[in-house]
């Protein structure tokens, strides 16, 4: 039998009196922190290299975090692209499994709920009701729809019942999100308990109509902005409705300067959320929840704004399908960029493994735990994306291949040497094998996901268009603000 000197006895005591709390550390989940913009582009951010927006906050918490280059939103089945998101987001299920419901799903939340999570949501569910309330345990200021004025928002609040009750207008949406985050992490903080929570915060920025807050009207004037590199006045050909939600924002061609217009909006809507992120980042850390919360910021998909001569996000472009994808926070290591292919709801799964929790059962998404933590240098090799019946687009590292069923067209792309997607390289004869091998991962692709449209749809319609007879009209969600400066003034 060994024996203890007496002169270790004062150490032991002290080690045996401090191994719960190590213990109790060790246990302790960490919280998450899910931060989801809507219809921002990948590039819209400094910290992915555009030197004309401001974004200190988000861009801060890329060089703490990691972030991927190449993440996706999987499509979508109609114009509302942000709804098939969320639901694929949530379900962890690809675009052919949930197409944009969530109904009898399992939910992320529900995962970290039966781990033991407090959750909260607040801002935009653009998907069921009542799949809200099966997912959040507490909510505040949610808006329930798509497209709307971020200066009329109908917001509602939980009541007694755990149900979301009758909606009322309090403020500029992105402000009231915010605070409503804010309000809940400084509450969290005052329990002082061991338990941890899941705070999701859905912002309605910088989706249409571009109205920003009023201090940030004029943040970029006018003029001041570049216009993007694949800039067009006109699509080159018709494939779905050009006149689809955003499009209608102004007319054909498209200006330069009313593109440099609706980019002035759309940067200063995006500066204006990353002041209110900074606002939800020091409730955190005042509360000294910072560190051992797991942050993601991200968005449901991208958007044209002048690209290709579209607004929207209905095509399959990288400026459209491409999102912004940061993750920051306990076992991610800091000012890491990484390529390898991601989609939204491969969220699911990697918040899982993340916080500890038991992996989700019957998903379609795959952790980037791995990746992050340089085991592995992707998840998956190409990435399948659609969107309706009428475009289908696949990509590996270097090519990207886009078929157009209705119209019997394809276009060939060297993402490599031409990232902005302007050289088709189909038609030319010294691609014609690699137009084929393209092909035919994407028909891999499509019998993977059960996805049954043909590539030659059985009836071709016409590519060419007559601009002119497109009518354009302002939906009823935009303000004065959006009507006088894209409807009245720039038309004349």
């Amino acid at each position: 039998m060994r024996l203890i000197k007496t002169s270790s006895l004062p150490f032991l005591f002290l080690f045996l009196l401090i191994l719960p709390i190590i213990g109790t550390a060790q246990q302790r989940k960490p919280n998450v922190l899910f931060i989801f913009a809507d219809d921002q582009r990948a590039d819209a951010l400094g910290i992915n290299g555009n030197p004309y927006i401001q974004t200190p906050t988000i861009d801060q918490l890329g060089r703490e975090g990691s972030r991927f280059s190449n993440a996706y939103v999987m499509g979508g089945v109609h114009g509302a692209i942000c709804m098939s998101s969320r639901a694929m987001l949530f379900s962890g299920k690809n675009l052919y499994k949930v197409h944009d419901q969530l109904s009898g799903e399992h939910t992320m939340t529900m995962s970290f709920a039966s781990a033991g999570y407090r959750t909260f949501g607040t801002g935009k569910w653009h998907n069921e009701k009542e799949m809200f309330e099966a997912s959040f345990q507490e909510a505040k200021n949610v808006y329930l729809g798509g497209m709307a004025d971020h200066y009329d928002l109908p917001l509602r609040d939980y009541g007694a019942d755990g149900k979301l009750g009758e909606p009322t207008q309090k403020g500029y949406s992105t402000e009231q999100f915010a605070q409503a985050a804010v309000d809940f992490i400084k509450d969290h903080g005052k329990r002082n308990t061991d338990q941890p929570f899941f705070c999701y915060v859905a912002f309605t920025a910088p989706h249409d109509p571009y109205s920003p807050e009023a201090n940030y009207i004029n943040f970029y004037p006018d003029g001041t902005l570049p216009l993007p590199g694949n800039y067009m006045p006109y699509h080159p050909f018709e494939f779905d409705q050009l006149t689809v939600r955003d499009e209608n924002l102004t007319g054909w061609p498209r200006k330069p300067e009313v593109i440099q217009m609706i980019l002035s909006d759309y940067y200063a809507l995006v500066t204006h959320l990353d002041t209110q992120i900074a606002k939800i980042l020091n409730a955190l850390k005042e509360t000294g929840q910072y560190d051992n919360t797991i942050i993601v910021y991200a968005a449901d998909n991208g958007l044209a704004a002048g690209s290709h001569g579209l607004l929207g996000k209905q095509s399959l472009y990288e400026h459209s399908s491409k999102v912004p994808l940061i993750i920051k926070g306990p076992g991610v290591p800091q000012d890491q960029e990484l390529d390898a292919f991601a989609y939204i709801h491969d969220l699911y799964p990697t918040l899982a493994d993340l916080a500890g929790i038991p992996d989700p059962q019957d998903i379609d998404g795959i952790s980037l735990v791995p990746v992050i933590k340089g085991e592995q240098d992707g998840v998956r090799d190409a990435l399948y994306t659609s969107y309706k019946h009428t475009v289908r687009a696949v990509r590996n590292k270097k090519y990207k291949l886009i078929r157009y069923p209705e119209r019997d067209y394809t276009q060939l792309f060297d993402l490599e040497n031409d990232p902005l997607e302007i050289h088709n390289l189909a038609e030319l004869s010294e691609y014609q094998d690699k137009k084929a091998e393209m092909l035919q991962l994407m028909q891999q692709w499509q019998e993977a996901f059960q996805d049954k449209i043909k590539l030659t749809a059985d009836v071709i319609k016409p590519m060419g268009y007559d601009p002119d007879t497109l009518v354009r009209t302002p939906d009823r969600w935009q303000p004065e603000y959006t009507l006088k400066r894209y409807f009245e003034v720039k038309d004349k």
